[in-house]
């Protein structure tokens, strides 16, 4: 704890937070974690805490993770070779199993775990529970890969209004039985729409959406969906961040008031862009 940061000053900084807890006090936020910001173990807690902080002010908190290294990891450890085509892990009957294990397992009950050791009351879930993600496949080359066909909100309806924080494993289902590899962007996205969420943050590992990429200084703090779309069109959205941002306008179109992609590596990123005026990252709007 800083000494130098006097009692006052605490009290301040609270005081400055409030707008934004009575804001948000009964509102619905889904947030996307994954990337760098899951693979720091200090980091993770930091994010855990936030997650938490947020819940016990009111805020209905969803938890949506990845976990793409953890599932590459097991899949070593199995003797078996992450194949890759198009950017998309190729998911043989073998692989969905070893996926399942890997998000559904691990990965999902160490961040219940570590939200519980953080106050808070988490319940880990995977898209099939409750057929919360119904999926389709997507290309025979690519094997058990889904896109989700549907989102049936209602276990975290219950779960949300009995004072739980849902932390979901984006691990789909069609109604034949078979497990899917979902992305949890689409997955967050989507689930964010069904809920007609008031915010979703979208954790990545860059500070959002940048006029130059190379140059973080350049960050635009706010744009609609329409002046996403010229930037994709122009290129200054570009590789992997159009996706993202596909997702977030698919989110928005779907009832979700706003969208917020952000760089999940700094610390307490959630709680600066709920509890402060400046934010993180970038907003997304429908106007």
């Amino acid at each position: 704890m800083d000494k130098n940061f006097s009692n006052a000053k605490r009290a301040e900084v609270l005081t400055q937070a409030l707008p934004y807890i009575k804001r948000y006090n009964g509102k619905t936020v889904v947030i996307k974690y994954g990337g760098n910001a899951m693979i720091n173990e200090d980091l993770k807690m930091q994010v855990m805490q936030d997650v938490v902080l947020s819940w016990l002010i009111g805020i209905k908190i969803i938890l949506i993770h990845g976990g793409g290294p953890e599932i590459s990891d097991l899949m070593g450890k199995l003797g078996k070779k992450p194949e890759f085509v198009d950017g998309l892990r190729v998911t043989d009957k073998e692989t969905v199993d070893i996926v399942q294990m890997a998000l559904a397992g691990k990965v999902n009950k160490s961040l219940v775990n570590l939200i519980e050791v953080a106050g808070g009351k988490g319940v880990g879930l995977s898209g099939i529970d409750g057929r919360l993600i119904e999926a389709k496949i997507r290309d025979e080359k690519l094997g058990f890969v889904g896109d989700i066909s549907k989102i049936n909100p209602g276990i975290l309806e219950d779960l949300l209004n009995n004072g739980y924080i849902p932390i979901i494993s984006t691990v789909g289902c069609d109604r034949d039985g078979n497990i899917y590899n979902v992305n949890a962007d689409s997955a967050a996205a989507s689930i964010a729409g069904a809920l007609k969420a008031d915010r979703f943050i979208l954790m990545t590992d860059i500070a959002g959406i940048l006029e130059n990429k190379d140059d973080e200084m350049s960050l635009i703090p706010e744009i609609s969906i329409d002046k996403a779309r010229e930037l994709i069109k122009s290129g200054v959205i570009s590789g992997g961040m159009i996706p993202k941002v596909d997702c977030c306008i698919e989110a928005i179109e779907k009832g979700v008031e706003n969208v917020v992609i952000m760089d999940g590596t700094v610390p307490h990123s959630i709680l600066m862009e709920l509890l402060t005026d400046e934010g993180a990252g970038t907003m997304i709007t429908g106007g």
